[in-house]
């Protein structure tokens, strides 16, 4: 039996927790039926139990770790088969503590996966299902530290800033097909990912951090009003329209056949 509501599906990564947990109830809210993908199954469940309550809307759950290639591709598949599919949150993600020259490798590998090679993966497969269908919306996870890189260590916000690029470039490739794509950029956001990284997130000022909520109605907002790329903390968007303008003085002289004057 079909749901009431006619916004197909939302498939959401990281959905057991933090803001995949709050970007689920906000879809189901909004009539989305939903597909939460995350590592911890009995988490999921009581989630989709108390969606299907409060909402009506079918919600199926699928465990999935997103650092293993293998479930990766089940997630990916999923996207590419399935046209009742109409939104992806590319939210999972992890952070790392320390400098890059003392790291654990294999902890930033695994971050790099996540963060960055499952993300387009399953930004890619959503893109060619989405744009098949000439509707869809791709939302991706990045953070303010794609702007501001010396604030957090370096390959959480390489990874970030990857992110970003990847949203913008990907806009570019879907105009015209009816798909919408948004990156989101919060602060500081008060969820599980500080604890599972080993940083003190109560070091942290509290004018710095932001609830989960307002943090998901913010971006849901910015979403509504047809922002590519939305910050949540940011009072004037003007700034964040300066950042892009002084991008765009300089891309004519981004690439040309002789070098600088200040180099000869």
């Amino acid at each position: 039996m079909n749901s009431v509501q006619t916004q197909g599906t939302a498939l959401v990564t990281g959905a057991s927790s933090g803001i995949g947990a709050v970007y689920a109830q906000r879809l189901a809210a909004r009539g989305f039926d939903l597909l939460l993908v995350a590592r911890d199954q009995e988490r999921l469940e009581a989630a989709a139990s108390k969606l299907r309550a409060e909402h009506g809307v079918q919600v199926e759950v699928l465990k999935a770790d997103l650092t293993q290639k293998d479930d990766v591709l089940k997630i990916e598949q999923r996207l590419r088969s399935d046209s009742s599919i109409s939104l992806l949150l590319n939210n999972a993600g992890i952070a790392a503590d320390g400098l890059l020259a003392n790291a654990d490798m294999d902890q930033l590998e695994r971050l790099i996966q996540l963060n960055v090679t499952t993300v387009t993966r399953l930004a890619s497969a959503a893109a060619a299902s989405f744009a098949k269908a000439g509707r869809g919306t791709i939302i991706n996870i990045a953070s303010v530290v794609a702007l501001f890189p010396e604030r957090f260590n370096a390959t959480y916000s390489a990874s970030k800033a990857y992110v970003l690029s990847l949203t913008q470039s990907l806009n570019a490739e879907l105009e015209g097909t009816g798909v919408k794509v948004q990156a989101v950029l919060p602060g500081v956001t008060r969820t599980e990912i500080w604890e599972r990284s080993g940083i003190d997130a109560t070091q942290i000022p509290e004018s710095m951090v932001m609830e989960a909520g307002d943090m998901v109605d913010a971006a849901l907002s910015g979403l509504d009003q047809g922002e590519l790329v939305t910050i949540p903390s940011l009072p004037n968007v003007s700034e964040w329209e300066a950042f892009v303008a002084a991008r765009y003085v300089m891309a004519p002289n981004l690439s040309r056949s002789t070098a600088a004057a200040r180099y000869k």
